[in-house]
């Protein structure tokens, strides 16, 4: 198993058009849907992969283009490094106090290192300057836990 980082900043408007995040339904609508709601499909259908807006389930960062992994690693420990790294360079930025506040940081990053240890994913989001968003995820590969059937990206 290896780990994959990704990380995405941007307007929080954008960060929360859900239906951009999520997959589209196995099953198209139905024949003689309501034109608007075809064409929403085949919009997401096209979207949501090649998307660079964050998955709603982490795992999904996974079928999402090879040119937004931001790094691979073998070792959790690496992994959970570069998610410090990430959260020092933006702590600055931070909306809310607390999340700038350094031994709030180490704990989260040896918390990401334990989760990673064990084989999970991680997905952290945080408030910037209004009205802007920060995603950071580490995901697990070859095989993901959560979705054993998702291809590796970098393969």
């Amino acid at each position: 198993m290896h780990h994959h980082g990704y990380l995405w900043t941007g307007p929080k408007e954008r960060f929360d058009q859900e239906a951009l995040r999520r997959p589209v339904h196995p099953e198209p609508p139905p024949a003689g849907s309501r034109p608007e709601l075809i064409q929403r499909y085949r919009e997401v259908a096209a979207e949501f992969p090649t998307s660079d807006l964050p998955p709603l389930e982490t795992a999904y960062w996974l079928i999402k283009p090879r040119s937004l992994v931001r790094g691979t690693w073998d070792e959790a420990k690496e992994a959970a490094a570069w998610f410090g790294e990430q959260l020092a360079e933006y702590a600055h930025r931070f909306a809310a106090e607390r999340d700038r506040d350094t031994t709030h940081l180490a704990t989260l990053v040896n918390s990401v290192a334990e989760r990673l240890e064990s084989g999970a994913d991680v997905s952290f989001g945080f408030y910037l300057e209004r009205p802007s968003y920060l995603s950071l995820a580490v995901v697990a590969c070859s095989p993901n836990r959560a979705n054993p059937e998702l291809a590796c990206p970098v393969a």
